[in-house]
């Protein structure tokens, strides 16, 4: 457990660590991690300690330099790189359904009521379907995945329920499942630029929009927006993933020593998300935004047909089963 440290102070240490990890010994194979993340960011963190565990359970017979801020390219283009060899690992999530239509169960809206029912999915037969369909279909391997933090709306007056959301003007990302769930749940959603929303909100043209803690944070919405009202209407999650050409170049025994690392980088990762999400609410509070429960069950209820009306054939029985759980 990090008790000592505050969450910042973890990451001040993951900043100092290089953005190699170098080992003293000699390398048989280098692994390319890069991703989009910032080097605050906990995915960063937990990439770092993935490379630090490689090199100490293969006595640094395997390497792994990380590339944080798309430093190696844009995610797909990371993506492509692992499949021609170019790049060897990523951070990556439902992206992943243009080639396997079952990474899109990575982020459904209401498809998880909480952090434990994702957990049992993603750990789960389900989550061994969607990564067994992820290598066959795009040639990569997940090997551990880190939690996202739930999506929440922000508001200037605090909504409960849904007559309290019927007509809200909100932006959305311009994503149809997105779109189509907001207008079943009564909202007058409208599909607009992430770096237009701020003066949006500003000027009036919006009152709400809806995004995890971090980015609310981040984009300063706390200066436009009095009220996070936790809708919590996406939890997903994203995965370490290793290229099908990288992996088959390790051993047996460095295959093992990979996937141990990444069990221990997942677990380091949620401990570092969990103090994260904590101390995100904080700092909102003391921004001055007000934290407001709603009534979930009836939002998800009113989504489901909106959600299932919007999602593939192939991934419909899985997401009706979600929604009966």
């Amino acid at each position: 457990m990090i008790v000592a440290k505050t969450l910042k102070t973890v990451m001040l240490a993951g900043i100092a660590t290089a953005a190699m990890a170098v080992s003293a010994f000699a390398q048989d194979v280098t692994l390319k991690l890069g991703h989009p993340a910032n080097e605050q960011n906990t995915w960063h963190l937990g990439a770092v300690k993935f490379a630090e565990e490689v090199s100490a359970l293969t006595d640094g017979r395997v390497a792994v330099e990380v590339y944080p801020n798309e430093t190696l390219g844009k995610e797909m283009d990371v993506i492509n790189g692992m499949q021609l060899g170019t790049a060897d690992m990523t951070i990556t999530g439902e992206s992943l359904q243009n080639w396997a239509p079952m990474a899109a169960l990575l982020a459904v809206p209401y498809g998880y009521s909480s952090l434990e029912q994702m957990d049992e999915v993603a750990s789960g037969e389900l989550g061994d379907r969607i990564e067994a369909q992820i290598i066959e279909a795009v040639g990569i391997r997940p090997i551990a995945y880190f939690a996202r933090g739930p999506r929440n709306l922000t508001s200037n007056r605090p909504i409960t329920n849904l007559d309290e959301l019927a007509g809200l003007k909100m932006r959305v990302p311009n994503v149809p499942l997105f779109l189509n769930t907001w207008q079943a749940l009564g909202a007058n959603p409208t599909p607009m630029a992430f770096s237009e929303v701020f003066t949006s909100l500003q000027n009036g043209t919006i009152d709400a929009q809806e995004n995890p803690l971090a980015l609310i944070k981040s984009a300063n919405f706390n200066e436009v927006q009095g009220y996070v009202n936790k809708t919590e209407h996406v939890r997903s999650w994203i995965y370490l993933t290793i290229s099908e050409m990288a992996w088959e170049k390790l051993s047996e025994e460095d295959q093992a020593a990979v996937m141990e690392a990444a069990a221990t980088a997942q677990a380091y990762e949620r401990e570092l998300f969990n103090a994260q999400e904590a101390e995100l609410v904080a700092e909102l509070e003391s921004l001055g935004m007000e934290f407001v429960e709603v009534d979930s069950a009836a939002f998800a209820a009113a989504a489901k047909d909106a959600v299932l009306s919007s999602v593939s054939d192939e991934i419909r029985p899985e997401v009706e089963a979600l929604f009966a759980n």
